[in-house]
């Protein structure tokens, strides 16, 4: 009996010391934690400028194709590749020794021509012969110096001349080739490229955009307007060099669904040539435009979304609509203001409704391009 009311005491007593843990545990129960900090900034209203790029083939303002006149084999190519010619310096020289040879007997037919012609006129004079005889033998004549007159002009032709200032391209025959003027391909063409044209198309849209964004009451003014633009070379620089456009068909192409358009760069250092490729950098401006980093938003079906600053600290998902994508920024048409206030990094941990601890960022400091650490 003694032993059962020990027991029952121990029992007592060890409940007494667990409910009496379980009553200090639940008086510690853990605080809610704080709400995190997040970079804000207040929106401000900015001039920007963004970039349209559009492939484009570069040409010199002239391209003279060189041909020969005449058939003949090619004597002598007087010329070099990429060697800066003048108007009527001469290129190729043909042979023209049979040529030679048909013009001395072309000669000597106006000459038997010339004397036949003279032995008649006093006949007809004195009227011993008929007029007509005499006619036919000034016919004779002009024959024989016609067919004269033709073949010393393919002598001339057999010496090719420069038809303009420029460069020599790649000459595509050489000496002993055998030319004429059916040849498809052409002896050489002749380039002037101390100004040199970029051709570059639009879709639809986008001219229609460039047009809207151009001051000027017709095409021509708009284009006289415009900015001046950029190219970027095959290698990724910048050309030193600005361009302008001048001129564009106006009219879409049916089967391309395209504008085309021509700048025109000046080449002094001559770096550009026929066949250059690069990308023309058409600018546009955006006067006092509200812009938010692109790290400050995310997508959500489709919509473009960021978070804005509410009362008590609290963060409301709003969609925005974006009118242009410049550099790493967003030009905003709809969905925000200047004054409100963004939540900018770190919104993909964040939900409708959450209160954070705002920490304040300076907008300058925000819109700041962000270093590439890295390049291909």
């Amino acid at each position: 009996m003694r032993h059962n009311k020990v027991l029952t005491l121990l029992t007592l007593s060890v409940f007494l010391v667990v409910l009496s843990c379980g009553n200090k545990q639940e008086g510690q129960a853990v605080a809610p934690a704080p709400p995190a900090p997040y970079p804000v900034t207040q929106l401000q209203a900015k001039t920007v400028t963004g970039y349209q790029n559009y492939p484009t083939n570069i040409e010199g303002v002239i391209n003279s194709e060189v041909r020969a006149k005449t058939s003949g084999y090619i004597q002598k190519v007087l010329v070099d590749e990429g060697q800066k010619v003048r108007k009527g310096q001469v290129l190729f020289r043909l042979e023209t020794q049979s040529l030679n040879q048909d013009a001395g007997a072309a000669k000597a037919r106006v000459n038997v021509a010339q004397v036949e012609v003279n032995k008649l006129l006093p006949l007809v004079q004195k009227n011993i012969i008929s007029p007509v005889q005499l006619e036919t033998a000034k016919a004779n004549l002009a024959q024989a110096k016609a067919n004269y007159s033709s073949i010393s002009a393919n002598i001339g032709y057999g010496t090719i001349k420069s038809p303009v200032d420029g460069y020599v391209g790649a000459i595509n025959f050489r000496e002993g080739a055998l030319v004429s003027p059916a040849d498809p391909t052409a002896l050489t063409t002749v380039s002037d490229i101390s100004k040199v044209y970029a051709f570059f198309s639009l879709n639809e849209a986008q001219y229609l955009d460039f047009l809207q964004n151009a001051e000027g009451k017709n095409l021509k003014e708009k284009l006289a307007n415009y900015s001046a633009i950029d190219l970027v070379l095959a290698n990724g620089s910048t050309y030193s060099e600005k361009g302008k456009i001048e001129t564009s068909t106006g009219q879409v192409n049916k089967n391309t669904g395209t504008v085309s358009l021509r700048a025109v760069f000046d080449n002094p250092n001559q770096l550009l040539t026929n066949g250059n490729s690069g990308t023309i950098k058409i600018p546009t401006v955006y006067e006092n435009a509200i812009v938010v980093p692109q790290q400050a938003t995310y997508e959500q079906q489709g919509n473009i979304m960021i978070f804005k600053l509410g009362e008590g600290n609290k963060i409301k998902t709003s969609i925005v609509k974006v009118k242009a994508t410049v550099g790493n920024l967003y030009a905003i048409e709809a969905g925000i203001a200047p004054k409100d206030t963004i939540v900018v990094s770190g919104v993909g941990k964040l939900r409708d409704g959450m209160e954070i601890s705002p920490k304040e960022t300076d907008f300058e400091e925000v819109i700041k391009p962000i270093a590439t650490l890295f390049k291909n």
